[in-house]
């Protein structure tokens, strides 16, 4: 009873706080429906001060990001009529059946997912429209997300498209995450989600589960598992209609989406060999001033020296293997400035090595994926080595071919970070 009342008390605070502090004059920064709500459920504050640890502050802070984006994605009037047909065709984000303690299931098909800027604010919006769909229909009930990555390969991985998926659960609906069953991920994506951790912080990594065929029924029954899976569910995604788990008949199944083409990828801006050798096996007794190096991603998000420009992940070395599927390795770049960050990538075996990108730009708080490819006939070495040089740029400068061009001509060696 004690302990009913306080929560009582912290919703109290926590609304009266929040319409001084926050609704205040800008009556525009929200949409009033959410407002409302906020005032009238108790369920929806005790679900964000719940995922605060009852930190009124903290829940503060959730709740006015949480609304701001419920406004800007117009979530209230999303409809399914608002998001492109195609998105719905495609087959990649649907909810259907439970796991062995009732959840709903979210699927998320990864192969059929290809990153393009031009679609990811759309494809954010169809999550959205999928999550209130759901919170409106099973309010308060939690979701199982089904991360199926069989087939998938790195032309599907979008870093900045997962970490707005896990943004929906750490802050838009707080609460709603049961678990995360990563299936059958990948070699190649290892060093993605290391970064994924980061971003799902100390209190959701417990709800991470990596599984394969063989292991994945310990959360799932074979009744809702797809046989691919090892389950016996014959349910075939396609639409129209919205798949309900009434409506388990329909007719067409969806193959992949085309992986890239690797035919565009660039060759890596070299330095000469003879140069970077030396470079490597020099005495590397730089002075601080004039080297910061590049903290890896190892660390908690809190320990990076404020020195640093870029989270680095794998930190040290990359892996290849004797399988064509093992030629490529990923090297992920996170920006924990507040501005865009120049990098260049560099080897001593240009002729060995495809890089794409090597001479780009990361944006604040946004993270890069940078494939490293190994021409066919040739073997990695462990006496090949790379440079990652990055700089911080104004905020005034410009990311294209041209502007990082002068940049990188302008640039204090000073200001030029080096990661070996």
């Amino acid at each position: 009873y004690a302990l009913q009342k306080d929560i009582e008390r912290k919703i109290e605070e926590t609304r009266q706080r929040f319409k001084s502090e926050y609704v205040g004059e800008s009556q525009d920064k929200y949409d009033s429906r959410d407002v409302e709500r906020l005032f009238k459920e108790d369920a929806l504050v005790e679900g964000y001060l719940t995922w605060r640890q009852f930190v009124v502050e903290d829940t503060l802070k959730m709740i006015d990001e949480s609304l701001q984006w419920r406004k800007e994605f117009t979530l209230n009037d999303l409809t399914e009529s608002s998001i492109p047909r195609w998105m719905f065709e495609s087959g990649a984000v649907f909810l259907h059946g439970y796991d062995k303690e009732g959840n709903k299931l979210f699927w998320f098909r990864v192969k059929l997912h290809i990153k393009d800027a031009k679609t990811i604010l759309d494809k954010k919006r169809y999550v959205a429209f999928w999550l209130e769909r759901y919170a409106k229909r099973e309010p308060g009930m939690p979701l199982t997300v089904v991360f199926d990555m069989s087939e998938s390969g790195l032309s599907n991985i979008d870093m900045d498209f997962v970490k707005y998926i896990i943004n929906c659960f750490k802050v838009y609906y707080p609460k709603f995450l049961s678990k995360m069953i990563m299936y059958e991920m990948p070699w190649i994506m290892n060093a993605a989600w290391k970064i994924v951790k980061t971003w799902l912080g100390p209190e959701a990594i417990s709800k991470l589960k990596f599984v394969t065929k063989s292991d994945i029924q310990t959360y799932v029954g074979p009744e809702h598992l797809p046989p691919h899976m090892g389950g016996t569910d014959q349910f075939k995604y396609s639409y129209p209609p919205l798949p309900d788990d009434d409506f388990q008949s329909p007719i067409c199944e969806n193959g992949p989406i085309v992986s890239e083409d690797e035919s565009d990828i660039k060759d890596i801006e070299s330095e000469s060999k003879e140069t970077l050798e030396s470079s490597f096996n020099s005495e590397q007794s730089l002075k601080p001033k004039k080297v910061y190096h590049i903290t890896s991603c190892s660390h908690a998000a809190e320990s990076i020296d404020s020195k640093s420009v870029l989270c680095f992940s794998p930190s040290e070395e990359l892996r290849f293997g004797a399988k064509e599927s093992e030629r490529k390795c990923l090297i992920i770049l996170n920006n924990v400035t507040k501005n865009h960050v120049a990098f260049k990538v560099r080897t001593t075996a240009p002729e060995k090595y495809r890089v794409k990108p090597s001479n780009s730009s990361c944006e604040p708080g946004a993270s890069v994926d940078i494939v490293v490819s190994l021409h066919g006939g040739f073997q990695a070495s462990p006496q090949d080595r790379f440079l990652v040089m990055a700089a911080e740029m104004e905020s005034s400068a410009g990311a294209g071919v041209s502007e990082l061009a002068l940049f990188w001509k302008e640039v204090s060696k000073a200001k030029v970070m080096e990661h070996r």
